[in-house]
């Protein structure tokens, strides 16, 4: 069987990023003032359909996100056109943080169906979520740039790389929730998942300390590392050089390497005919990964390199760099991301028209992303809505738009405004009603 390696991984989880054209959320929030949407109580499991529908399968809900506080569209352009060669250019260069941030989202169900039964409403899923969360100084790049630069003075020179970070989660969801009307102005609402573990990355490279010693980057140099790795996948495999270091992850396989549980909660209340408030916690779980399929590996030493015991300059996408030793395997545990949704809705015009104001904060690993949305949404019939909103994030300003028509929903929370846009997201889903409207309206839903 084909192995895969941690230059592939590392690679793959570059693509992710890239290509899901999507950070803090794996949601619509344009929809979340909109009605008849079965995608909405992902945001909220109170805020329950009013009929029972299908998803399209792995188009039920699809989302995708991306976000960074330096990189933009140009610059994933100039890598597929220039190749490596895009951090050499000063135009990209001088535009970079002493910190720069980068994240993805990725979620779709695979399998969705809810029903709704007098005054609750039962809904079920099955879905993949990727998570990717990277800090990467702006020394890494002087390292790239320098070990390209054929001029550069290796003798007595020295670059200091810290506090890089890289955490990866992929899993397989299956969840139920159910919501319940408590009266005509309460209705709360919960959902719990099994969580099926199929990888998970944590990377921590606090000091790479690189002296030249002589001329050439092929020659003698002296590294100072103080690193961290842990790996959860199944089939894994360690490569080690002949001095004990770490050079390389093999893995063969694809399947479950660990198992949890996590819970989302919410709440509904009209407060006034015209004015609804809701609140919601989402992703509150773990994933436990099997001693059997993890590996570790840490380092802190001084470490020699010339061409005999590492043979070509070292690669940042290889593990050579870090001077990583195996340690003992252990099972190990980590923790969702939850995200603390806050909402307010006020309606006019027999609730054709509807202002909302929305507050998401995701609690991720590498820091904790908030944002504020202003919305304005128009439901002229049950079966046609548009929402249009505006976005206040750390790093920016966005707009969004969504539209419903039938029962296909698609929009965007961060739409791509040209080449220097930083947050771009899409969300597409599809269902099949398979109820009339139900009579009972949830409160947070307008009466026809």
């Amino acid at each position: 069987m084909k192995k895969r390696t941690f230059r592939s991984l590392a690679f793959s989880s570059l693509l992710l990023i890239i290509f899901s054209n999507s950070t803090q959320a794996q949601y619509l929030r344009s929809s979340y003032f909109m009605n008849e949407n079965t995608s909405q109580f992902e945001l909220n499991p109170a805020l329950l359909p009013q009929h029972s529908y299908i998803g399209f399968p792995a188009l039920g809900s699809l989302t995708s996100e991306t976000s960074s506080n330096t990189f933009d569209a140009q610059n994933i352009i100039d890598l597929f056109d220039q190749d490596n060669e895009f951090y050499n250019k000063d135009q990209f260069y001088n535009k970079l943080k002493a910190t720069n941030n980068l994240n993805a989202n990725i979620r779709t169900n695979l399998i969705s169906f809810g029903i709704r039964k007098g005054k609750g409403f039962w809904s079920f899923n099955i879905g993949t979520r990727g998570d990717v969360e990277t800090t990467l100084s702006k020394t890494m790049f002087d390292y790239l740039r320098a070990v390209d630069d054929k001029n550069y003075d290796w003798k007595n020179s020295s670059i200091d790389i810290r506090d890089n970070k890289l955490r990866m989660n992929i899993y397989t969801e299956i969840g139920a929730g159910y919501s319940h009307i408590i009266n005509n102005r309460l209705t709360i609402g919960g959902r719990v998942k099994l969580l099926l573990g199929m990888g998970n990355i944590n990377m921590n490279i606090n000091r790479l300390y690189i002296y030249g010693k002589e001329d050439g980057m092929n020659s003698e140099y002296q590294l100072q590392t103080d690193a961290s790795m842990k790996v959860s996948a199944k089939g894994l495999e360690i490569e080690e050089n002949k001095d004990g270091y770490i050079q390389d992850l093999d893995y063969d396989n694809f399947g479950i390497s660990g198992y949890g549980a996590g819970v989302d909660f919410g709440l509904s209340y009209k407060l006034l005919d015209n004015i609804t408030l809701s609140a919601s916690l989402l992703d509150l779980g773990f994933i436990s990964w099997s001693k059997a399929n993890t590996q570790t590996a840490a380092s802190n030493d001084d470490i020699v390199v010339n061409q005999d015991n590492y043979g070509d300059s070292p690669d940042l996408l290889d593990l050579d760099l870090y001077g990583l030793k195996k340690q003992e395997n252990k099972s190990r545990k980590t923790s969702l991301s939850p995200t603390l949704v806050f909402a307010g809705g006020y309606d006019i015009l027999q609730r054709k028209l509807g202002f909302g104001i929305l507050s998401t904060t995701r609690m991720g690993k590498l820091k904790t992303y908030s944002e504020l949305t202003l919305s304005m949404t128009y439901r002229p019939y049950y079966f046609f809505n548009t929402s249009i909103n505006y976005s206040i994030l750390k790093g920016g300003e966005t707009f969004g738009v969504a539209f419903k028509i039938g029962s296909l929903m698609i929009g965007s929370d961060y739409l791509y405004l040209g080449k220097s846009t930083k947050h771009i997201n899409a969300f597409i889903g599809m269902s099949i009603p398979l109820s009339k409207r139900h009579k009972e309206s949830n409160p947070t839903i307008r009466k026809d």
